[in-house]
Parts: C-alpha cells; structure tokens; sequence
C-alpha cells in the first residue's frame, strides 16, 4: 500500500462530515468517519479533528488516502495483509514462516516481514508492527499484530477474550463428535511439552469433528487458553495426533505439512470498540484431503 494526499480549499463555513461526503472522492458517510476515527484527515495541519469541526472559508482540509499495491516480499513469502488501520493488523500466515524471531531465524519472520513493509508504507523508521501473539512455525492461519505499544498492552491483557478457532486434520477418527480437552501442561528443557497430574499450566480446548474420510478426520477446535502447543499436545494425547506432526507421534505426513490453520478471530478493536471478525480457509494442501471442498465451520 502508499499513501496519496488530497488538499482541498473550503468555499464557504459548514462542518466536517457533510463536508467529506460532499468533495468529488464519493466518499460514503461510514468511510468518511473511519478516516477521521484513523486521524486521515487534517484541517489546517491540525489532526485532532471531529465529525463536527467547523470549517470556514479557505480552510484547506487535507485527506490521506491509502492505495493499494504489490508488495513483492509479503507476496514471495506468502503472507497476506487482511486488515490494516493505525492501531491493528491481522495477517494471514503461511506454513514454515516463523512468527517472531529466534536466535536461529532472524530475518524471515512474519513480524519482521510486516515491519519492514509497514516502514516502508510510514516512510519512517520507528518500529511499526508489535508482537500480541504466536504461531508455531508449521501451523498456518490468522495473527493480529499491533501498530504501537499501548494497542499491544491492550490487545495482550484481553487476549483471553478473542474467539479463536483453528482446523486440524488427525489421524483416525475420535470416538466422540465433541468433546473438551483438560490438560496441564508443562515444557521439558529439550522444548517439548508434556501433560502433567500436578502444576503446570491450564489448558482447555474444545474440538468438534467436521468430517471423517479415508482414516483421518477434520476437526474444529476452539481454544480457551493458549498455551504452547496446546492442540498438538492434546490431540495427540487423545489418540489422534495432527497429520504431519512428527513431533507429536503423527505416522503420515500426505500434505507435507502440521495439518494445523487458525481459521477465525474475533475481538473488539482496541481503540474503537468496534468488532472485528476475520476467517481464513483451509488451505490448499489441507483441502486436498478431503472431497468436496471443506473450509471454516461457519461455511459448513
């Protein structure tokens, strides 16, 4: 994306939103009030403005207005801008990208990847994309990533408060349609993690199976915690591990892949209240498997 100006010189007194709607860009009502929510418009280079600023003759209102283009290293690694305003972005992951960096994988990071673009984008170099959570490096799906500190403090602290939903295909097929998983879990020092009787932490997460076909299973999985490789875990615990997780004592690997995609988040934006729902379908690898096409449950 880049940014274009657009100036304009008031004729004659009135208020802001009528205004917008008014100038030749065919704004609607509702854009018009998202670029004065996301601080796009100026008046007289002043930047707190409101709906109902009053304007006066030769005022010159400024409107920033993004446009759309190719961003060739999003593209060539695979990550995908689903949302993008002055406080969020939401991103669609591909699998083998890291989330963050480690001290193996420093450059080829979504948060890395992102940063870079969005600097580019503000044409400065202050940090511009914060880290509010993780995905393992093989599981593919939806991120939320903030645009400044105080929106990642806040997207953090209500963390336990976005619906978050994940696809997984297993090996077999569960007993039950549903069901809830209860776990402690705790990571050993060789970066494993392991169930425990005692201490650790919490994990619940509810699954629901979508479809059988073939000796494996589609699942819906709804999170109430996060904790490290918590699906994995658990589904593997239960019998059925997630195709291609070696790590977890998966025995095939069709898609070559952690048959694993976060497909839905829903939260309220940080600073606006507003509420904010994304989805991302199976991905191809994964949509392989199954005949007919499957996707997120709210499709089904």
């Amino acid at each position: 994306m880049m940014t274009e100006d657009h100036q304009f010189c008031v004729a004659s007194r009135c208020e802001l939103l009528p205004y917008l709607i008014s100038l030749p860009l065919g704004l609607s009502r509702k854009q018009a009030k998202d670029l004065l929510r996301f601080r796009a418009v100026t008046v007289q280079r002043k930047a707190r403005v409101r709906h109902d600023t009053e304007l006066g003759p030769n005022d010159v209102v400024t409107i920033v207005v993004r446009k759309r283009v190719r961003d060739d290293a999003l593209e060539r690694h695979g990550l995908k801008i689903l949302h993008l305003d002055d406080a969020v972005v939401v991103v669609d992951k591909p699998t083998g990208l890291l989330s963050m960096g480690s001290e193996r994988e420093k450059e080829r990071t979504a948060h890395r990847l992102l940063n870079e673009y969005l600097k580019t984008l503000t044409r400065s170099r202050l940090q511009q994309a914060f880290i509010v959570h993780r995905l393992d490096r093989e599981t593919s799906g939806l991120m939320v990533f903030a645009r400044n500190q105080s929106t990642q403090a806040i997207l953090q602290q209500n963390w336990k408060k976005v619906a978050k939903r994940y696809l997984a295909v297993v090996e077999g097929a569960p007993a039950n349609g549903q069901g809830t998983l209860k776990d402690h879990l705790v990571e050993s020092n060789s970066f494993m993690v392991h169930r425990v009787d005692k201490g650790g932490e919490l994990a619940i997460t509810h699954y629901r199976v979508l479809r059988r076909h073939g000796g494996k299973s589609l699942l819906e999985l709804t999170l109430e915690t996060g904790r490290k490789n918590q699906v994995r875990v658990q589904l593997a615990a239960l019998g059925h591990p997630i195709i291609g997780d070696l790590k977890y004592g998966a025995s095939t690997d069709p898609a070559r892949r952690l048959a694993l995609h976060s497909c839905e988040l829903k939260f309220r934006h940080p600073v606006s209240g507003a509420s904010m729902e994304f989805h991302s379908g199976l991905p191809a690898q994964l949509k392989h498997l199954f005949e007919p096409r499957v996707a997120c449950a709210r499709n089904e």
